[in-house]
């Protein structure tokens, strides 16, 4: 059974390390590079709400739930976005990764796939989850593109899913990677960092 606790997780450029409320600051900074919340199918806090964005993130912390991670440059210590484990299903094994953002300047970098390197080496090999789903907005096709170039697999649609921030319905696309993908996924995202660019 899954037991999900805090943890920071690292690499040689990048710490995820749990969300507090020392990083708001850092937070507003990361969205203000590139107006991240104008975008109305992300999660994006506006600076005014980056604070109720983290409380509610270690809401769900208390109630077991879900993890958030502040994404930290490893050498300076700046951040750049945050991801959390959520949805955790101790019961069947099951965690999602989710609530991801980060700074433009960092978009379209290593910074996603070694994040998500790091989340799913600790899900599979530490907590020894049997699949790990993933879930964005229908219209958020960069996010789309993203969790397929891990190599999750596309689970479907849950049709007039959730509400979005601005009032409106979302249609939910759901990914997932098993268990038994991950030994051809983790190898595949490994090479994806170190090949020649």
């Amino acid at each position: 059974m899954l037991d999900v606790q805090p943890v920071t997780l690292e690499s040689e450029h990048l710490r995820l390390v749990p969300l507090s409320l020392a990083h708001v600051d850092g937070l507003q900074s990361a969205a203000a590079d590139g107006e991240l919340w104008n975008l109305r199918f992300t999660s994006v806090p506006k600076p005014a709400e980056t604070q109720a964005y983290v409380e509610k993130a270690l809401q769900g912390l208390a109630e077991g739930h879900r993890l958030p991670f502040a994404v930290l440059d490893a050498h300076t210590g700046k951040v750049l976005g945050c991801t959390s484990y959520h949805d955790i299903v101790p019961v069947i094994d099951r965690l999602e990764i989710g609530w991801t953002w980060y700074a433009r300047r960092v978009q379209r970098s290593a910074v996603n796939t070694t994040a998500k390197l790091l989340l799913l080496t600790h899900a599979f090999e530490t907590l020894d989850a049997e699949v790990v789903g993933f879930r964005t907005d229908n219209f958020n096709l960069a996010s789309q593109r993203a969790i397929e170039r891990l190599g999750a697999k596309r689970d479907g649609v849950l049709r007039h899913h959730t509400l979005r921030r601005d009032g409106t319905v979302r249609d939910t696309v759901m990914y997932s990677i098993t268990a038994g993908e991950w030994p051809e996924i983790k190898a595949h995202l490994q090479w994806q960092l170190s090949r020649p660019r």
